[in-house]
């Protein structure tokens, strides 16, 4: 694929203060959503997957992946739910047991909390997308394996491509080294935003972590406030845009 050029660390254009760059900002090199008219990635799955256009075809296609031992693990896939035109997709690390027995994502004790940091920022469940870096439970809930993200990789590339949001939320250190660089700490990075291809991310804790940790639920307050102010200045903008024609 041709290959875009790295992004550097950005606050949003409200802070006028530059950001050091660090050692992420290769931003999002391995999300890698393709331009048009760029060549499809080098993974053959991403040139199979090029042709689909809809989540429900990309979904049916997803429930028969093998590309990694996960699947023979697990009750079935968990592919994502959500607005397939969402504007704020949200990217946690993979399906817990809960998730596992519903084939849902984010609906144990994580997710409900996830919930409520969504409605206090002002998102509704249903107008946001949430998925995983894999979609497979990994046995024991362990963190996924390297390979086994890989292997994933190419559907969650299939499900940016084809949904655009705006805005990506990172939830937790598996996503973050996922889509953003794979030695990529949570603690160093979350609160400040990363572009790619037109497309914000911000890492953040993991509601896991909160529940753990009750000392992370004000970092990551904040992020979501800044999540809220960019994905509603990006729709102003829009509509600004869409009245003068643009």
């Amino acid at each position: 694929m041709a290959r875009q050029e790295q992004l550097p660390l950005f606050e949003p254009p409200s802070v006028t203060a530059p950001v050091a760059p660090g050692p992420a900002e290769e931003a999002l090199a391995r999300l890698d959503v393709p331009a048009a008219g760029d060549d499809p990635p080098a993974d053959s799955l991403d040139a199979e997957l090029a042709a689909i256009t809809d989540l429900a075809a990309l979904e049916a296609a997803a429930r028969d992946c093998r590309r990694c031992g996960l699947r023979a693990g697990c009750r079935g896939v968990v592919f994502g739910e959500g607005n397939p035109r969402a504007r704020l997709m949200l990217v946690g690390e993979g399906p817990g047991a809960t998730e596992d027995e519903l084939g849902r994502p984010f609906v144990g004790k994580a997710g409900e909390l996830l919930d409520r940091i969504l409605a206090a920022a002002g998102f509704a469940r249903e107008e946001v997308y949430i998925n995983n870096v894999v979609m497979c439970r990994p046995p024991g809930n362990r963190v996924p394996a390297e390979a086994e993200m890989a292997a994933c990789l190419p559907w969650l590339r299939a499900r940016v491509r084809i949904i655009r949001p705006g805005v990506i939320v990172c939830l937790g250190a598996t996503a973050a080294r996922a889509l953003i660089h794979p030695q990529a700490r949570i603690t160093q990075l979350r609160g400040r935003w990363h572009e790619r291809g037109g497309i914000f991310v911000m890492p953040t804790y993991h509601p896991a972590a909160l529940l753990r940790d009750p000392s992370k639920k004000r970092p990551v307050w904040e992020d979501f406030q800044q999540v809220r102010d960019l994905v509603r200045r990006l729709a102003a903008e829009r509509a600004q845009a869409a009245s003068e024609g643009r």
